[in-house]
């Protein structure tokens, strides 16, 4: 079960991940600006925050299977829509709104719903980390495929690729739902609604400081994955850099998530998120202080790499430790829509800074300057259980 999780989260991250790697040659190929293609992945990251508190209610009442299944359906769809596009629309409806909607179904608050179910309890961030490194596995074998085939048989070919490799989503979301069978939650938590868990968290000052922070989060990487090829191309240097930085980001992001899970379960959560936030904001600022070189490309992608998805098991464990298993998918849904709200200012006001200005440079002065009031934000975080939390025994 946990494996299916993981591999279906493997895949939809993977693809989504190195959309970034289409938006020169499909934008030079449709003739349209780079704000365009920009936009489509904003509407990704405002399709897949809006839906994703609608998947997690719908998982933690439900269960995962059509939820599952559904969004699967809805990814190979729009990767159909994009690989054939003569326009701009096209590519935001199939690579934004569509996929959107399908990865709020596939990826981590509900993948984060069966690994929960399949741990013991001292394990849980561990397995979040799992599952999370799991999509790191996917933008590493994605991007050098992605941009092999871009270079050689051209973008649509590529997403071509993507469309068979989407298809084998659906037998990994069958696999992984059969979580559904197992309990959720403890007795207590029988008479809990979906609106009183809800009403609980917005209560609690430490869940409105994570979901702030999340918005930071969701700024810095995806302005990244959506602008970085842009950029190193703009700079002078070859295009295949682009997927050697996405490729060393996903490959060193195992290590992040996997590694953070595991200290999730023994250090306390808001102390390695601040500093995750933190450190990748000074990163960030040294980076593009000056002109990229082969050197500092891959010695940015691999300290990015480590700083990237470690933070996912940390806010799922956060989530857990403060409220409980029983709304995880929700809780975590709902935070994750601030963390797309950065993600659509990342990657549409990255692409509207650099059509007007010629460069990325106010871009990242915002993102750095942001990241790292986000990162203190964090540390100061109140991570204190719910007084019903408290009051139940221990699992």
């Amino acid at each position: 079960m946990l494996g299916g999780a993981a591999l279906m989260m493997t895949l939809a991250m993977g693809m989504r991940q190195n959309l970034g790697l289409f938006q020169t040659p499909a934008s030079q190929d449709l003739g349209i600006a780079i704000a365009d293609f920009a936009l489509a992945i904003s509407v990704q990251q405002v399709a897949w925050g809006v839906s994703q508190p609608i998947a997690g209610i719908l998982t933690d009442r439900y269960g995962t299977r059509w939820v599952t299944l559904s969004g699967c359906a809805l990814f190979v769809a729009g990767l159909l829509l994009t690989a054939t596009a003569t326009g701009a629309l096209a590519i935001v409806i199939g690579a934004g709104l569509l996929i959107g909607f399908a990865l709020s179904c596939t990826t981590s608050a509900v993948t984060a719903s069966i690994a929960a179910r399949v741990v013991v309890p001292g394990r849980r961030t561990l397995a979040f980390g799992i599952v999370s490194a799991a999509g790191s596995v996917g933008s590493l074998l994605t991007a050098p495929l992605a941009a092999y085939i871009i270079g050689t048989e051209g973008w649509r070919a590529a997403l071509w690729a993507f469309v068979v490799l989407g298809l084998a989503m659906l037998p990994a979301a069958l696999m992984g739902s059969r979580a559904d069978k197992l309990p959720t939650g403890l007795p207590q938590d029988k008479g809990l609604t979906t609106t009183a868990a809800l009403g609980e968290a917005m209560r609690h000052p430490g869940y409105i400081v994570m979901s702030c922070a999340y918005f930071v989060c969701g700024l810095q990487l995806v302005f990244l994955t959506t602008h970085l090829p842009t950029y190193l191309v703009a700079c002078g240097m070859e295009a295949s850099y682009g997927a050697v930085v996405l490729a060393l980001i996903g490959g060193f992001n195992i290590l992040s998530s996997w590694g953070f899970g595991w200290l999730g379960d023994r250090y306390p959560k808001r102390l390695l998120l601040g500093g995750l936030y933190i450190s990748r904001s000074v990163a960030l600022a040294l980076f593009f202080m000056y002109p990229p070189t082969p050197l500092t490309v891959v010695l940015f992608a691999i300290t990015m790499g480590t700083l990237w998805l470690g933070v996912i098991p940390l806010v799922n464990g956060l989530v857990v430790q403060i409220f409980g298993l029983r709304y995880l998918a929700t809780l975590t849904g709902v935070a994750f829509l601030s963390h797309q709200t950065g993600s659509f200012l990342g990657a549409w006001g990255g692409g509207y800074i650099y059509d007007a200005l010629g460069s990325y440079d106010l871009a990242w002065q915002i993102g750095v300057s942001i990241g790292l009031l986000a990162g203190l934000m964090q540390l100061m975080m109140y991570d204190k259980p719910t007084a019903r939390l408290a009051a139940q025994p221990a699992e």
